[in-house]
């Protein structure tokens, strides 16, 4: 008897032909009826995936409330009761044939596992040929939503043929949306459906037609359509986005998206993907021929991989270019196209281990500002060796050092001129950007002593600094020399403008770090909290040396902040170390609460004492760090309530007597879904006075009712030279059960010239299926941030991520 069984299985194909294509975004089913299409059968077996897993090695148990007929064909009637694993068959008749193989099940056709559960009013067939025919058919899905029906099936083997087929994610009460087709066949053992003139029903109105596609009925990838991305905007014109997926093989695959914009032309866009137990790569190419916003061919070409050579070394690649200047600008849909300057490759071999990181890279950089040349651009780094080391020696010694040599290059540098109708142009002028080498090396030694309210760390640190400078940059240095000594360089002699090519800087660097911690229980409220006070000093002393002939690869003046207070040197990268006679003074206080631990209140402030000029500069004209007081460095972080968050940073410059940066950040969650956000930003050049950026942002998600909701940002910059919006969002969505719809309006700057582009995105979000349109769910989580509750405890993406391969040697440990 067990080999009637073979039935059971089979109706699976319903379940997962039209669903196939669901998409992987987390979705919200609140708005859905506790109800269920098709309620368990409570003659079922518990239903479990061990239980699947083994169902072909268990037997078949068969039941019933009469069995007449013969010994050949025996017939069960009443309550007939076949179960197998967690697989469940019921129905108040079945014959079957033992010699031909032919059976029937009639009457009340009940099917389960732990995937479906369907309902049929007939199933016939035969055994020996593996052939059957189910009438009349309703399911529904266990293991994710989805229920629909079908007129008629018929299976031959692993191929099947749907009839008249459904599927929604609705209730059916309701059924907001409703894929239908007319015939629909499916072959298991390839891992495929083809549906023919399937038609997509929002409510009763059909949105899409296909006349026939192809799509993957199980977790094998297939070579087909994906759906499309459409919007309309303002620069681009109507924009449609066709995404074809090519499954090359099991270990790499290929998706081509040929893109329309109206106003703009066609453009070809290409993902290569590959995966080894070794590593992954990915090549991404993109190609527009004569794009009429430029008049001119477009394209891009980025590749990012690795591959692990051993448990310790992995060679990696981020390798990226754009065929002009304009490109990211124009292609870009946030301000961050805006802007970046450059465009970064880096390809190399980088290595760790329990107490010891090195790696061997390059890079180079490209121009992607047009009214910019070619000096703006960072050195090249080709190559670049370096390595750090570092060990504990007992309970009360550390020691360590940093090193690295690097070889920096630079490109040519093309003067530009500006045409008549505004653009940059090349003006055929070329200048020369000399580079050079530099090794640096910087061991340490330190004594970590602490106790169970204390710690001090006292730190001995050697810096050495050599170059190898070519002639035409010793000499543009030593040019700069004389100038800032009063000299005119016309007037200087030859030996005088002969610049050093090897020059060197040694030094040690000494620091102290020690604090306190104090705490006691506190009750506010009638809550019980920890209260913590944490003074902390810092002492650095670097003597002073003449850095004038160094030249400038890599390095800058680090923004002033909170860990700027505990650093060794106020600059980034090794061509600069300042001299120091300082001490920072910091107090950090907190409230914690006991029964959770969240923290309530924390804040915290610290000022730099300079008791000596620091003489050091980037550039010899540039002003000197007096003795004296640093500006205050405050910052705190108070949840008013478990909702409410209030957050501020201030710097108070004692010299101009006027805050040097302030920023406030206030956000609200509403209980279940939405969030307002509230920033302000100020910064002020404190070596000048004139504002650098001065900016309020708005946004919010309000929950209307269960099913509306209104979205919007306002970015907008306040600066008397530059008052203008940066971007401004306004959007509705809509929820149900089974259908989310979002639209947006969206206003932001395009260009440099601050120009703003108008766009319009829809997305239409069939819960269980896929999305139609515009994502904009990306844009939103960009622009205002707990749009996805689960985003507020990340660390938001930066727009200029750190290369792997950064070390800070800067920076004391």
């Amino acid at each position: 008897m067990r080999r009637a069984l073979r039935l059971l299985p089979l109706p699976l194909s319903i379940a997962i032909c039209l669903p196939a294509m669901a998409d992987d975004k987390p979705v919200n089913w609140g708005l859905c009826p506790a109800t269920e299409v098709l309620p368990a059968f409570s003659e079922a077996p518990q239903a479990d995936k061990a239980a699947a897993a083994a169902r072909d090695q268990l037997p078949t148990d068969i039941e019933g409330n009469e069995l007449s007929g013969t010994s050949t064909v025996p017939q069960y009637q009443g309550n007939v009761i076949l179960k197998r694993g967690d697989q469940f068959m019921g129905t108040d008749n079945l014959r079957i044939d033992t010699e031909t193989g032919n059976y029937i099940a009639e009457g009340n056709v009940r099917y389960s596992d732990s995937s479906i559960r369907m309902v049929a009013e007939r199933a016939e067939g035969n055994q020996e040929s593996d052939s059957h025919k189910i009438s009349n058919i309703q399911y529904q899905l266990v293991s994710r939503r989805g229920n629909g029906g079908a007129e008629s099936i018929d299976l031959q083997g692993s191929i099947g043929q749907m009839h008249q087929s459904t599927y929604t994610t609705c209730d059916p009460s309701q059924p907001v949306w409703k894929l239908v087709a007319p015939q629909i066949e499916v072959d298991n053992e390839e891992g495929f459906g083809t549906a023919r003139n399937a038609v997509l029903h929002i409510g009763k109105v059909p949105v899409l037609y296909a006349p026939w596609f192809k799509f993957p009925i199980d977790d094998r990838r297939q070579t087909g359509l994906l759906y499309p991305k459409l919007s309309l905007s303002g620069r681009n014109g109507f924009d449609y986005a066709q995404p074809i997926y090519f499954n090359l093989a099991p270990n790499y695959d290929d998706t081509l998206t040929p893109r329309w914009m109206s106003k703009r032309g066609l453009l070809l866009d290409n993902e290569f993907r590959y995966l080894y137990p070794g590593g992954k790569g990915q090549l991404d190419t993109t190609y527009m021929a004569n794009d009429s916003l430029r008049d001119r061919d477009r394209g891009k070409v980025e590749f990012r991989g690795y591959h692990n050579l051993d448990r310790h070394w992995q060679a990696r690649a981020n390798l990226a270019w754009v065929s002009d200047e304009r490109y990211v600008e124009d292609f870009a849909n946030r301000l961050y196209g805006i802007t970046s300057s450059n465009l970064s490759s880096t390809a190399g071999l980088y290595g760790t281990g329990r107490s010891w990181t090195a790696g061997l890279m390059a890079d180079h950089w490209q121009l992607t500002d047009y009214t910019l040349t070619e000096r703006a651009l960072p050195y090249s780094r080709q190559p670049r060796l370096f390595g750090t080391w570092e060990e504990s020696f007992g309970n009360w010694l550390e020691a360590g050092i940093y090193a690295e040599a690097v070889r920096f290059t630079h490109d040519d540098v093309h003067g530009k001129r500006i045409d008549a109708d505004g653009e940059y142009v090349r003006n055929g002028v070329v200048t020369e950007m000399p580079g050079g080498s530099r090794l640096d090396i910087k061991p340490y030694v330190s004594m970590p002593l602490a106790g169970a309210a204390w710690y001090i760390t006292p730190t001995l640190a050697w810096r050495y600094t050599a170059y190898d400078l070519e002639r035409g940059l010793a000499d543009d240095i030593r040019r700069k020399q004389l100038v800032a000594a009063g000299i005119n360089p016309n007037t200087a002699t030859p030996e005088q403008l002969r610049g050093n090519v090897s020059p060197t800087r040694h030094m040690p660097i000494t620091s102290i770090d020690m604090g306190l911690f104090f705490d006691r229980e506190t009750t506010l409220d009638g809550k019980s909290y920890l209260h913590t006070l944490e003074p902390r000093l810092f002492y650095l002393n670097t003597p002073y040396r003449d850095q004038s002939e160094l030249p400038l690869f890599d390095t800058r003046a680090f923004t002033f902040s909170w860990g700027q207070l505990f650093r060794d040197s106020r600059y980034t990268g090794a061509d600069r170390q300042n001299d120091a006679n300082q001490l920072t003074a910091a107090l950090t206080t907190r409230l914690i609460r006991q029964a959770d631990g969240r923290e309530k209140l924390s804040a915290s402030i610290g000022q730099i004492t300079y008791f000596d000029d620091a003489r050091v500069t980037l550039n010899p004209s540039d002003p000197v760090v007096h003795e004296g007081k640093s500006a205050w460095v405050a910052d705190m972080n108070w949840a008013v309530t478990d909702r409410w968050t209030l957050g501020t940073s201030y710097q108070w410059n004692p010299k101009f007597r006027k805050e040097d940066l302030a920023s406030l950040r206030a956000r609200y969650l509403f209980p279940e879904d939405g969030v307002i956000n509230l920033n302000y930003r100020y910064r002020r050049n404190p070596s000048n006075g004139a504002d650098q950026l001065k900016q309020v942002d708005f946004s919010f998600l309000y929950p209307i009712n269960p099913r509306w909701s209104v979205v919007g940002r306002y970015y907008y910059s306040l600066l008397e030279a530059d008052r203008k919006p940066l971007e401004i969002i306004g959007g509705v969505q809509w929820d149900s059960c089974c259908l989310a719809v979002r639209a947006l309006a969206r206003r932001y700057v395009k260009n440099r010239e601050g120009d703003m582009n108008n766009s319009f995105q829809v997305e239409f979000v069939l819960k269980g299926l896929s999305s139609v349109g515009q994502d904009t769910d990306r844009t939103l989580r960009r622009a205002i941030l707990g749009y996805n509750r689960d985003d507020l405890y990340l660390v938001p993406p930066a727009n200029i991520e750190a290369n792997d391969d950064d070390y800070d040697p800067n920076l004391i440990p």
